[in-house]
This record gives C-alpha cells, structure tokens and sequence, in this order.
C-alpha cells in the first residue's frame, strides 16, 4: 500500500425537502491504493449514501471527494460496484452476463475473453459458463456479479453488503472467496457490512460510522496477520478486535 485511493475531507450529504435529512456529516476519510477498507455501523447511518457517492451516483453537498486524485462527478468503469443482490441478466448465461460490459464498450472479443475465462476460474464458476441465472444459487450468482465487475479490470471495488442476503453457510464461503481474490488482486476495496465478524475477517482498517447524521466514529486498523482464512474467526487476535469494535460502537450509541 503505498499513494492514496481515496480523499474525502468534509464531506456532508444532505437530502433536501421540506424535512432535509442529513444523510452525512463532515466526513474526513483517507484510504491508500490496495488498502481493503469496511464501513461499519448501523443500518441508516450513511454507509451506502457514502458509498454511492464514490460510485458517482449522487453527488455531494459540500466538501471534497476524489478517487485517484480526479474528483468523482457521474459513474465510471474504473470504480465497480457490487451490490446485495447480483441483478444478472435473467435471459443470458453466466458466460455472456460476464462479459457484457467489455461487448458494450465495444471491445474486441480477443480484447477480454481470456480474462473473462480467466475471472470465472478465479471465482469457481468456469464449468458454469452456459448455465442461466435461474440455474443457479444464491451464492453462485453473487460469484457471477464479482466476476462480472472483475472483468472491468477496476481500480475500485466498492461492495454494499454484497453477502448480506445469504444464508450463514454461503456467507462463509463468500467471504473466503473473496479474501482469496484480494489477496491475489490486491484491489483498493470499500466494503459496507453492519456485520463485526465480516468487517474484521475481510478489512486491513474498519471505519466505525456513528448513527444519522453518519459520521466516522472511530478508525481501527485490523491487527489480525494476513493471509487469513474462516480459521480466523476463532483466532484469539480476533476476539479481542471484537470486543473493542463491540465496545466502540456501545459507546457511540450513548
């Protein structure tokens, strides 16, 4: 980790309206290029509203964010997202889901197929490439929409709850998977999660977000030696980050 990812200093989002909502409030954040950072907090605290805004899908209200040293102004390729939901195209197989947004852009299909074929053995779907949506679970469609964006080639990876739908036992796998593709990527990643486990298990820092109006809280790096693996969760190292994020956020709430 080395220059910065992202730059966000003052940051408010205020919705207006004959009742303005605050969304969030003088937000300061700093995360280095290939540093995996979580948003953790409580459900209505800000952490998709801040997360949509480094998408370039809203837009501040006042202060600075920027994203590779360019402020962020609409949706680019270079700052994927991956939601809770996967959202495939239910009509097109996993394999042509995949590659979609390369086809779109115009590129040539030597351009992206070996990355594409590449990307779907990365997340374990390369004997999955003609089977529909439909066909699969909840799980390998998830895996379908990380493959999807990773084959953008993006500089951003920024995941609003992506497992948040998923059963306890998928979930586990998911965050493997996930913790194997970064380690072998190395992507800048900002993960909203009001999950402590997955925070920990997944992030190099957590930024702990107080209730609305959201604000940062408190920063905490996770002193918990990679490469981890779902071993970790029982790890001594783990327990006690729990018990100060679990003890951060009581205090927040007081």
């Amino acid at each position: 980790m080395s220059s910065s990812a992202i730059e966000i200093a003052g940051v408010t989002k205020v919705y207006p309206g004959d009742n303005p909502v605050t969304a969030l409030e003088n937000i300061d954040l700093s995360i280095a290029d290939g540093e995996f950072a979580a948003l953790l907090g409580p459900s209505g605290c800000g952490k998709s509203t801040l997360l949509n805004l480094l998408a370039g899908f809203e837009t501040v209200t006042s202060g600075k964010l920027q994203v590779y040293g360019a402020p962020v102004t609409a949706p680019g390729p270079q700052r994927a997202v991956v939601f809770q939901e996967a959202a495939l195209f239910p009509w097109l197989n996993v394999w042509e889901n995949v590659v979609f947004g390369p086809k779109v852009q115009g590129l040539a299909p030597e351009k992206y197929e070996a990355k594409a074929r590449e990307t779907l053995k990365l997340v374990g779907l390369e004997n999955f490439a003609k089977h529909l949506p439909v066909q699969l679970s909840g799980g390998m469609r998830q895996r379908v929409g990380i493959a999807r964006v990773l084959v953008m080639e993006p500089t951003l990876l920024l995941m609003d709850e992506p497992f948040g739908a998923l059963d306890a036992q998928t979930r586990l796998t998911m965050q493997q998977l996930l913790l194997d593709v970064w380690e072998g990527l190395k992507k800048t990643v900002v993960f909203v999660t009001h999950d402590i486990d997955e925070a920990i298990l997944l992030a190099d820092t957590i930024y702990v977000m107080s209730a609305r109006p959201g604000r940062i809280a408190t920063r905490i790096p996770v002193e918990v030696p990679r490469p981890r693996n779902l071993d970790t969760l029982t790890d001594v190292h783990f327990n006690e980050m729990k018990k100060r994020i679990m003890h951060e956020m009581r205090a927040d709430q007081h």
